[in-house]
Parts: C-alpha cells; structure tokens; sequence
C-alpha cells in the first residue's frame, strides 16, 4: 500500500484525497494545511492524520508519495523537497508562474531521477482518451486541425484572479496541454487576442476574461483555442480533432441523456453539468490511478514535468502576443 499525504485541504485537496483514501493500492496517511479546521475535518473524513505543516507530512517515514494541491508559489519548494527525500510527486498545475523557475525544478528533478507527475487531469477523461485514441489507431489519419473549446460557469473571485498568473497561465493552460497532446507535435508559432467583455475593471489586474488563440506546428499542423470565464450556459468543454480521413468529437455532459418533446418545445436538455468538479471528476480519479499504478509499477510518469513546462512556455507566449497583437516564436 502506497502511503500517500495530500498537502492543501481546499476542493483540489478534497478531491485527491477521497480519490488516495479509496483506491485499493494506496492508503491516505495525512493531510497537510496551514488551516488547522480544514486539515482536521478533511483527515477526519478518511481516518488521516491532520497536519499543519507540509512539511512535517513530506517527512513522514509513513508517507511514500505526495499529492500537491497548494497555492502555485509553493509548488517547487514542495515538490524538490519530497524528490530530494526520494518520495514520488503528483503536483497540480501550473509547476511555477515563472518559467525560469520551472526550469530551474525540471533541471534539479531530471538531475535527481525523481518521479514527479504533473496534474493535468483532462488527459485522463475518457472521452478524451476516446479522441486520442482514435488518433493513435489511425482512423482519422494525420491530424491537419485541433479545435477547443473551454469557458467556465462564471467568472472567479476576485482574490483567486489577482493571484491566479492571469487566464492563459491559470484556465488556458489545460488547452495548451491539450492542444500538444492532440497535436502530437510541439507548436512553434503563437498568436492570441484578449478581450474584457465580462468584466472591464480586469485591467486592473491586466487580465482578460475572453481569449482566443492560434497556434501552429513546424509541419503546418493548427490549433484554435477559444476561453471565456462566462457561459451562462454552464460549464462548456469540447474538442474537435480534424484529420486526412475523418473527424471525432466529443459533447459536453449532463445530468443525464434524456430529452423531452412538448406542445412548447422540441429536444430539451438538462443544463451542462456545471463546474470541473462534476465534470471531471472521473478524470480525477483516473489520473490518481494512473500516479499510484506508475509509482507502485515502477513505470514512467504519464505527465512530466518537461509537459508542464511547455504548456506554461505557450501560455507566456500567449500573454506576450496578446499584449503586442503580434505573433510570437516558441
């Protein structure tokens, strides 16, 4: 049994550690927060022990792996000092807001051989898994265009913007990951656009709350992106993947696939299910599976590191192109 400590008790940590405390190969030994309520009640839950210090859980000789779920300006610090203990690492994005000091963590984790694992759960949806499937069984050929689609329920509080890195490091960053893993290629050109049409005081943080992006490969290949932190809708994710023979997609999900026909009206649906902790939560349980199953099975991490650094590079080459209205070499 894989001893795991999850270290931040907000909904990330919650999730992490309902998902460590019931698979079947590790056992949830504590949970770390500076709160010392949150970490209580959340160690409670699973028969974990509380801690405030991250630290001191890290440090645990019955903790063999840790699950990161922190505010980003800790990540690093937290992440070297489990890796130097040897202790494996599933730590959620971004690695760092800045790239220099992500670099600085890659290089020291490739130097010390650690297995760290970086937190991008849209991987592990299955019906993203279902697209890149088909992409890697050939049945629509070479991939020619990515199209994305991602827009939140609603626009974030106002603390988590100010301190979130701004909407292409912070919500955009999971599409970057996604476009070089549907891609299959590392793009080489970005141009990107941001508009404040949900919230014009933004500038104030000079952040966007609307953004689209373009990107494209050495070999041509092309991407679109398009975000927006309000769809009244509900929460809106989708992908369209383009090749030489064909075309799949997915659908957003619902409650539940029933439709209903009336005297006043045709085909409705219920609402899009309405945030990412209903919606991926599958995707949650899975990428902890996956951590667990490469930790115990002594196989590769099935997101690296290198994964996270070259989504926050596009990410910064987005916010530079959206600044000069220019397009921007990676």
């Amino acid at each position: 049994m894989l001893g795991i400590a999850v270290l931040g008790a907000g909904r990330i940590g919650k999730i992490h550690a309902a998902n460590a405390a019931t698979n079947k190969r590790s056992r949830l030994v504590a949970v770390a927060d500076p709160v010392d309520a949150a970490a209580a009640a959340l160690a409670a839950e699973w028969g974990a022990a509380p801690l405030a210090d991250p630290i001191a859980a890290i440090e645990r000789a019955d903790v063999d792996a840790i699950v990161i779920g922190t505010p980003t300006p800790t990540h690093v610090e937290l992440m070297l000092h489990a890796a130097k203990l040897g202790k494996a690492v599933l730590c959620e994005k971004p690695v760092d807001l800045d790239l220099a000091r992500a670099d600085m963590a890659a290089k020291e984790i490739g130097r010390l051989g650690a297995r760290v694992m970086v937190a991008f759960n849209r991987r592990f949806d299955p019906s993203a898994r279902q697209l890149r499937k088909a992409i890697d069984d050939g049945e629509i050929g070479d991939v020619r265009q990515v199209v994305i689609t991602s827009r939140d329920p609603g626009l974030a509080p106002r603390d988590y913007l100010r301190s979130s890195g701004g909407i292409f490091r912070d919500m955009t960053i999971h599409d970057f990951d996604m476009a070089r893993w549907f891609l299959g290629e590392e793009p080489v050109e970005v141009s990107a656009v941001g508009s404040r049409l949900v919230d014009p005081t933004l500038d104030e943080l000079d952040d966007y709350d609307t953004v689209m992006v373009q990107m494209k490969t050495a070999s041509g290949k092309q991407c679109h992106i398009n975000c927006c932190r309000e769809a009244v809708y509900g929460y809106d994710q989708r992908f369209e993947i383009y090749g030489a023979r064909g075309m799949v997609m997915n659908e957003n999900l619902r409650p539940s696939t029933i439709r209903r026909w009336s005297s006043t009206a045709t085909e409705v649906r219920e609402p899009l299910l309405n945030f990412f902790l209903e919606r991926y939560a599958d995707a949650y349980r899975l990428e902890l599976d996956a951590f667990i199953d490469a930790v115990v099975d002594g196989q590769p991490m099935p997101v690296t590191v290198h994964d996270g650094r070259q989504a926050l590079r596009l990410a910064d080459c987005a916010v530079e192109s959206a600044a000069t209205g220019r397009a921007v070499a990676v």
